[in-house]
């Protein structure tokens, strides 16, 4: 396969430029991908594809006609990211991370940056990730999101935005080391050529994030899970496996004299940190939802007094609300008195009279959001919309503007892809993973979401698309 008759169609190319010449850390990728006997790339592609067959790799995709549960859609021409543009992106998601655990912890206490209308009281307060429950709380080490995904589109100039903040249980990251796996496997000669940082030690990582959290000098981890029918089973499992820690649903614990148990053939072991990978309204029926059957009664008391320990802190959707979103640059300079390294991309709030007007006379223009979903769900893609979709869309945003924020419809950038038997662009973003401990630590690169359906730009796991690996060159 030639990339002779690869089109960039005017966007920002991630592999090659406007003059249709491959950047230079791309040289040696395209001349080893070129070097292939004719259909030994696809060879390797239905390899690699076999493998996540085999290995069970899938993730669910809600109201699929033909079942929950797919394998997961791999590319094997890899994403190259540049040191030195990888350096500024770190110290932007370290940034970040920093300020809103300092507004997570803000707004559950002193509430100053309410009181100094920084940010507008009535926003946070009618925010569906604000939880009263958690006023006063003090989780440990005094850090609430530990585990995060931060998601980050190039536009057509070159330009890295920041499009999402997902702080309270991001999924994707067993798919970053599946891809690096697969890679190595499929194109091994691709890694002779390249000095890739490493992602392997991610799970490690993870667990000494969790460890921290405990005073225990051994602590017992485990990770909190839906159950199986949970869109990213796979990656809960395949963490669990890799750190050597218990997969536990809610029905395996337990409280008991105070303290968090997991029920074994052995009788009740004490948990000490628990990796929660369900959300705030169902971790405990006494104090959120009654009627959640995947939470543990009791555990958000014995959570208060310091008996056990949960990532991400309940109430840190608080910050992973998508209208707060526009406000994060303002957050970054109330608390920590710098300009935002990596910028927003311009949002239109619907609350606001004016952005309302402005998006209701621009809605096939613009891209509109519920501030309150993810994954994908809920959106409109002005551009793509039908007049009947346009139409009941200003319906809603009229009906409950609190909830819905609009942005303007970014040429992400696009990277070449296996299609039949020659190369096609496809949207990307990127979501790196962040862990906050005794430090931060960001992987590095993370997930490359695809948008594999032919000029889409939705790039969610849920909806549908794939994944690439992501190289950053050492």
């Amino acid at each position: 396969m030639k990339f002779t008759s690869y089109d960039h169609e005017g966007y920002y190319d991630e592999m090659f430029d406007l003059s249709a010449l491959p950047r230079p850390n791309a040289v040696l990728l395209m001349q080893k991908i070129q070097s292939l006997p004719d259909g030994e790339l696809k060879k390797r592609q239905h390899a690699a594809e076999a493998v996540l067959l085999d290995k069970g790799v899938t993730f669910g995709v809600y109201g699929d006609e033909v079942g929950i549960e797919r394998i997961f859609p791999f590319d094997s021409i890899p994403r190259l990211i540049e040191m030195s543009e990888w350096d500024r992106i770190e110290r932007g998601l370290r940034q970040r991370v920093i300020a809103l655990n300092m507004f997570i912890d803000d707004i559950y206490h002193g509430q100053k940056i309410i009181k100094d209308g920084a940010v507008p009281a009535e926003l946070v307060f009618s925010s569906k990730g604000f939880r009263s429950q958690c006023m006063g709380l003090n989780p440990p080490k005094g850090i609430w999101c530990h585990v995060s995904g931060i998601d980050l589109v190039r536009d057509r100039d070159g330009t890295i935005y920041v499009l999402e903040d997902n702080l309270r249980c991001p999924s994707g990251v067993a798919y970053v080391l599946g891809n690096r796996y697969l890679m190595k496997r499929t194109l091994p000669e691709l890694f002779e050529a390249y000095r890739i940082r490493p992602v392997d030690d991610y799970p490690s990582r993870l667990l000494e994030t969790l460890q921290y959290l405990s005073n225990v000098s051994k602590p017992t981890v485990v990770i909190l899970t839906p159950g199986i029918y949970n869109s990213a089973y796979f990656e809960h499992s395949f963490l669990a496996q890799q750190m050597g820690v218990e997969l536990v649903e809610g029905r395996d614990l337990v409280v008991a004299g105070g303290w968090v148990h997991m029920r074994t053939t052995k009788g009740l072991q004490r948990v000490d940190v628990i990796y929660r990978r369900i959300d705030d309204d169902f971790l405990d029926p006494r104090v959120f939802r009654s009627d959640s059957q995947l939470g543990i009664p009791g555990l958000m008391e014995a959570y208060s007094q310091g008996r056990v320990a949960l990532a991400n802190a309940p109430g840190t959707g608080i910050a992973d609300d998508k209208v707060i979103y526009a406000y994060v640059p303002k957050i970054i300079k109330y608390y920590l008195g710098e300009e935002p390294i990596l910028p927003n991309v311009p949002t239109y709030l619907c609350c606001d009279p004016k952005d309302r007007t402005y998006v209701l006379d621009n809605l096939d223009r613009l891209v509109v959001k519920v501030a309150a979903e993810s994954g994908g769900y809920g959106m409109l893609i002005g551009p793509h919309a039908t007049r009947q979709e346009l139409t009941e869309y200003a319906e809603r945003i009229e009906a409950d503007p609190r909830n819905y924020l609009a942005q303007p419809t970014l040429a992400l950038s696009r990277v070449p892809c296996i299609v039949e038997d020659h190369f096609e662009g496809r949207h990307v973003d990127l979501r790196p993973y962040i862990l906050c401990g005794s430090d931060v630590y960001i992987t590095p690169g993370g997930l490359t979401r695809v948008a594999l359906i032919k000029g889409s730009l939705v790039v969610n796991s849920s909806q549908g698309g794939g994944s690439k690996d992501t190289w950053v060159l050492a």
